[in-house]
């Protein structure tokens, strides 16, 4: 009976024991859910005090301010301190407005660069000559100089300048026949000047040029002066091109008029100064950059691109102090979008070797300016 009491008193603890076991499991595991529950309350918690309601990380701010001070330190020109006023023409600004100056200095720093590259000397050094200074159009008023790169856009910066320098009051009011009749549009030109009052100018002004893809600028020039060429303009068809034939064309039975192979054999050809001089100043559609606005001698404020101009022109206004003063004019939409499709088709009929001298004259743009060379030509 004895075995018996202590055999039944011994489950009976077992059991209790096993029941209070499991019990405090229970507990444990109960007061782990607890646990994980607060933890996940007071993440969220903190992350719904915390966040930036803009979606930038705090570490974020010091990037602008360090913008800024970039900014200031490379001479960008005045009015730095954007404005909500200020509303670009064209396009909305595709960035940040406030890194947009970087984008220019980057282009102004690359320009450098290159000119102080030993190799690409003879191709972005140039003499500052009269020919030079006769692309450079002044506005004394604004002190402002405005290098004239053809091909590019260049009508409506001179409509801007002729408002500024007080011959109309509006661009609307401009007869595109005085646009570039340069005795009555009012724009004097840098060579009018002694040489005292251009270095005076070429220091204190502020000095801008528009540049493209050396290439599509070549298609745009033989487009618009050998293919759709104005009645005012006959001499290219009627002169030039002749001229450009006799030398250039290896097929004397084709009896077309001037094609882009014929062209682009001229351009390239390393003797083509001698058909230059007889062309006078009509090869300002042709000539590169460098030629025509020695940008390794003059120390320009900004290079805008015409594959940019939606945003490079608002910034130009501003940066030049005239934004209140004047508007660039609109520019109708993907116009200065650059069309690969375009320029490989134009090429796509000529020989590597004549490409290949092409771009040796024109490599200096390519490089200066930051333009990749063609795939067709790297193919």
């Amino acid at each position: 009976m004895c075995l018996s009491f202590l055999f039944q008193t011994g489950s009976n603890n077992l059991i209790w024991l096993m029941s209070d076991n499991m019990h405090h499991q229970w507990l444990l595991l109960a007061a782990c859910f607890w646990v994980i529950f607060m933890f996940m309350v007071a993440s969220k918690f903190i992350t719904l005090t915390f966040k930036d309601p803009d979606g930038y990380g705090a570490k974020q701010e010091p990037l602008i301010l360090t913008a800024v001070t970039k900014v200031e330190e490379a001479h960008v020109p005045e009015e730095k301190h954007w404005t909500k006023e200020f509303q670009p023409t064209g396009k909305a600004f595709t960035g940040n407005l406030l890194h947009h100056p970087l984008v220019h200095m980057e282009r102004l720093e690359l320009l450098r660069n290159v000119c102080r590259d030993t190799a690409l000397r003879n191709l972005s050094h140039t003499a500052v000559s009269k020919f030079v200074l006769d692309r450079i159009f002044v506005c004394d008023k604004h002190k402002i100089l405005f290098c004239q790169t053809p091909k590019v856009g260049n009508t409506q910066w001179k409509k801007v300048l002729i408002v500024l320098n007080g011959a109309y009051s509006s661009i609307d009011e401009i007869p595109e026949s005085i646009v570039h009749d340069h005795e009555k549009n009012g724009l004097p030109r840098l060579s009018s000047f002694s040489d005292s009052e251009i270095k005076k100018r070429l220091n204190l002004y502020f000095k801008f040029f528009i540049v493209r893809d050396p290439f599509e600028r070549l298609i745009s020039a033989f487009k618009d002066k050998f293919v759709h060429n104005p009645r005012f303009e006959p001499w290219y068809r009627h002169e030039i091109a002749p001229s450009i034939i006799r030398k250039y064309r290896r097929n004397r039975m084709e009896t077309k008029g001037l094609q882009f192979e014929d062209f682009v054999r001229y351009l390239g050809d390393p003797n083509h100064r001698w058909l230059d001089v007889q062309f006078g100043d009509h090869i300002i559609h042709w000539v590169t950059y460098v030629e025509l606005c020695a940008p390794c001698e003059i120390t320009y404020s900004v290079i805008g691109h015409h594959e940019t101009l939606e945003d490079d022109a608002p910034y130009i206004l501003k940066a030049a102090g005239i934004d209140r003063l004047v508007s660039y004019p609109t520019i109708p939409p993907g116009i200065t979008v650059y069309n690969k499709t375009k320029v490989e088709r134009y090429f796509s009929g000529i020989s590597k070797r004549d490409i290949r001298r092409l771009y040796a004259r024109f490599e200096g743009d390519f490089k200066l300016f930051g333009y990749r060379v063609p795939d067709f030509l790297l193919n």
